[in-house]
């Protein structure tokens, strides 16, 4: 088994994020852009030259560092994206290409990595960065004292060692065919030694900081305000020199404050668009919205417990379910209903596969009569009311549910969305005591790596982070190991398929929408990525005039 970087913090922070960005506005009025993946974007118009100052917006808030290993949830990946580079970088169409590292060689089994570094990267102080830099940052994963948050993607790492001037060689204890697409992640930043050892438990605070290759650095961090990144000007890649010299990352979480400051041009862009803002800023003559291909999925956790613990009572309630009116109200139009645990995002990726999964995956789409067949296999008691969990700060997850409990109705099913606060809410994730009289929680998780793989990993896998009900399945587990181990990537894919049609026959999570990108840019400004990479991908630097 692979542990997949998508972690049990990710998709708690990621659900009380979504909440803060104002989800809990009154529906009404007319839906949303109903919007097909296929017209999703990748990528907004090039920029057409430089630009002195772009004012940005973190609509999730304030971030709590600048170390990449400690960096799991909106407001830190957002902006460390820019600064701190990875041996390997996510593009736009969620392909991975080379990029500290100029390239590597893998052994037949998958167990040994060779990378090559390049040797013409400099540090923001000018200083080369070396092999030695690489070997520290990657071993700090395996360092406790560090505290990664990363630190389980490593379990497998055996070995990290300088095996010549500009190579480094990591051993693992199991094949891992995918291991380049994990480390366009944080888990493959590199930082430079001598800096992060001189700043001790300062690290990554506003004193400190952080000293990384970058087409940005560090400018002036004002707690509770802003951050402002600068142009790093000695930065090794022409091709990627950023367009701004300055971009200010404001830390506004208001929905209505977003909507002005966005309206206004005072903001000229942000991801994360709060869904209360979008029918003010879809009439905007100072900018546009724009929505791209997503990684996020909202969806219900099965606790293993009670009557949703049957897979033939998920199955039913996924059928019974109407998740295009849960795309078209609670999101505005900006979702589309799920067809697998895996948003479809990343399977662009994989155009050769699309017939198989047509195939082998399970219809999904809302039917009574279907449902009604699916829940004749249960063969637990269906009189007992089905206790789904939700922060209840965030009200739109009550509007979701309560659809959800429509269609039990139907079933001759009860389902009783149950609010918790969100301090208690967030135990659920990490503590099999709080999760104990619930039959499923909700939650909105996002990929980290873009490989359908895993994440398939992740949820579904013997004794995986986010298996939160106890989830064991011998012939999933093989699926699942059968592709981590096959060389050729269109094999692989195809591998992933069979283990995620498998998974989708039992929904340990039943998927409910996938979620869009909700990007607005104002007039003046254009060049980022559309796509969701922007946790892993330096956005900012494509960020240049579009006059």
């Amino acid at each position: 088994m692979k542990t997949a970087l998508t972690r049990a913090s990710i998709a708690l922070l990621a659900v009380a994020s979504l909440g803060l960005a104002g989800c809990t506005a009154d529906r009404g009025g007319d839906a949303g852009p109903a919007l097909d993946d296929a017209e999703l974007l990748q990528v907004t118009p090039e920029a057409t030259g430089e630009i002195d100052t772009v004012t940005w917006n973190s609509t999730y808030g304030e971030l709590a560092t600048l170390d990449p290993v400690k960096a799991f949830n909106y407001p830190e990946n957002t902006i460390i994206s820019n600064l701190c580079e990875s041996l390997f970088q996510m593009q736009p169409d969620f392909s991975v290409e080379p990029n500290l590292a100029s390239g590597y060689e893998v052994s037949d089994d998958a167990k040994t990595y060779v990378f090559q570094i390049r040797d013409d990267v400099t540090f923001w102080d000018g200083t080369p960065m070396t092999v030695d830099d690489v070997v520290y940052s990657l071993n700090r994963h395996l360092d406790p004292a560090e505290g990664s948050y990363l630190a389980s993607s490593f379990a497998d790492v055996i070995g990290i060692e300088k095996t010549g001037d500009w190579e480094v060689t990591l051993t693992l204890s199991e094949p891992n065919t995918i291991l380049d697409e994990e480390l366009a992640t944080n888990l493959g930043a590199v930082v430079q030694q001598k800096q992060r050892e001189a700043a001790g438990e300062n690290y990554g605070n506003p004193e400190a900081g952080v000293m990384c290759t970058g087409p940005f650095q560090v400018g002036e961090w004002k707690q509770g305000q802003s951050i402002s990144l600068d142009r790093y000007d000695g930065y090794w890649n022409a091709e990627k020199r950023a367009k701004a010299k300055e971009v200010v990352i404001g830390f506004v979480v208001d929905p209505t404050a977003i909507a002005t400051g966005l309206s206004t041009g005072e903001i000229q862009g942000s991801y994360d668009v709060p869904l209360p803002a979008l029918g003010q800023l879809s009439s905007s003559a100072t900018g546009s919205l724009s929505y791209g291909q997503g990684m996020q999925i909202m969806a219900i956790i099965s606790t293993g417990n009670g009557t949703f613990g049957d897979p033939a009572v998920r199955r039913a309630l996924t059928r019974a379910t109407d998740r295009q009116a849960i795309a078209d109200t609670v999101y505005e139009g900006t979702g589309t209903p799920s067809r697998s645990i895996v948003p479809q995002g990343p399977w662009n990726h994989y155009p050769d596969v699309a017939e198989l999964r047509d195939a082998e995956l399970p219809d999904l789409s809302h039917d009574l009569e279907a449902a009604k067949e699916e829940l004749k296999a249960a063969t637990v008691d269906l009189s007992q009311p089905i206790k789904i969990a939700y922060p209840s700060e965030r009200a739109f997850y009550a509007d979701i549910l309560n659809e959800m409990a429509n269609g039990a109705k139907e079933l001759g099913l009860t389902l009783e969305p149950t609010g918790v606060p969100s301090a208690q809410f967030g135990a659920f994730f990490s503590d099999p005591e709080a999760r104990k009289g619930y039959d499923g929680f909700v939650t909105t998780n996002y990929l980290s790596s873009p490989s359908p793989l895993a994440h398939l990993d992740n949820v579904a896998y013997t004794g995986s982070q986010q298996n939160y009900s106890g989830f064991s399945d011998p012939a999933i587990d093989a699926a699942i190991d059968a592709a981590y181990a096959e060389s050729d990537p269109e094999k692989r894919a195809e591998l992933t398929v069979e283990a995620e049609a498998l998974v989708m026959q039992q929904q340990p999570w039943v998927p409910i929408n996938d979620l869009a990108v909700r990007l607005y840019l104002d007039e003046s400004v254009t060049g980022v990525p559309a796509s969701f990479i922007y946790l892993y991908y330096p956005w900012a630097a494509d960020l240049g005039s579009a006059e």
